[in-house]
């Protein structure tokens, strides 16, 4: 078929390749500008996926908007059958959504109705979801609100992060967009109304979801942490100065200490006492003006008071 695919991050690359690898005619991709980066934002960076566009000599369109009619005119010109949509960033106005013949279908990253939003997979490991996937949906005005074509599920490892979890979606992504554009090629594709009263949302996320509460389990502490890793990543002022928590483990310890104690600071970890009488070991953190690092390595230059 002929594409236009629109994406922007990481997660979109493999669906964009996989549509390469099966032959489509991708036609042209559409991705946000680049973005100024280094310490006096003097450089920019190009979007990962018009990277993998550019290896596959792809027309790149870098629009910063959508709704006055300059896209539009260039996707026209393009003439695309199918757009495919990942992790774009951007809402498509109503007039590209009617374009092309076969529609606008969006690759999703939480099996909707549920994680509607712009961070479902953080979300899904925030909340401590045993399982996740990846929809594939044709695109309506709403966001995320249109009818599923197809859907594939995988586990949610209790230790994973979500850059494990992002990782292995992105290429669940890629194998199924592959065997949804075949079954609209082939006018055998399903759309299966999403049934709204069961939609929830995943908002962006922001500095505000990174304080961790030690009243709260270990359990919600571990899963705060494993969700909110590398951005906006969790933050404690335990020790003093606040620190970021990149990786924490459950050491199956209970403890009576108030909740915020530090217990122990070893090789091991720094443990600390949580709400629920159990205990979390620190075990990855990053000190203001400094790079991220083991615990037992903090450790060695920052005495800690144990209480």
């Amino acid at each position: 078929m002929r594409i236009v695919f629109m994406g922007t991050p990481d997660f979109a690359v493999p669906s964009l390749e996989a549509l390469v690898a099966a032959g489509h005619e991708v036609c042209g991709v559409f991705c946000q500008p680049d973005k100024p980066v280094g310490r006096h934002q003097n450089k920019l960076q190009p979007p990962a996926v018009k990277v993998c566009a550019q290896s596959h000599d792809i027309p790149v369109f870098q629009p910063t908007k959508l709704r006055d009619g300059t896209a539009l005119a260039q996707l026209q010109e393009l003439n695309p059958e199918l757009i495919v949509v990942a992790a774009y960033g951007r809402i498509l106005p109503d007039d590209i959504l009617a374009l092309p013949p076969k529609g606008c279908i969006n690759v999703h990253s939480s099996l909707l109705p549920k994680y509607r939003g712009a961070a479902p997979i953080n979300w899904a490991v925030v909340n401590g979801d045993k399982e996740t996937g990846v929809t594939i949906m044709h695109m309506a005005t709403e966001l995320d609100a249109g009818d599923i074509i197809d859907q594939v599920k995988t586990p949610i490892d209790p230790d994973e992060n979500v850059e494990a979890v992002h990782d292995r979606l992105a290429q669940l992504g890629g194998e199924l967009l592959v065997k949804v554009v075949a079954d609209i090629a082939a006018g055998t594709a399903k759309r299966t109304p999403q049934d709204h009263s069961q939609a929830t949302l995943a908002p962006m996320l922001s500095r505000a979801l990174s304080p961790i509460d030690w009243s709260r389990s270990a359990k919600e502490i571990h899963n705060q942490v494993r969700g909110l890793t590398p951005w906006p990543a969790t933050s404690t002022d335990i020790l003093g100065d606040t620190i970021k928590v990149f990786a924490v483990e459950e050491p199956g310890i209970e403890t009576g200490k108030a909740p915020g104690t530090v217990i122990a600071a070893n090789k091991a970890g720094i443990d600390v006492a949580c709400g629920d009488g159990k205990v979390i070991r620190l075990t990855e953190i990053q000190a203001p003006g400094s790079r991220r690092m083991s615990a037992a390595n903090y450790l060695a230059g920052h005495p800690v008071t144990v209480g």
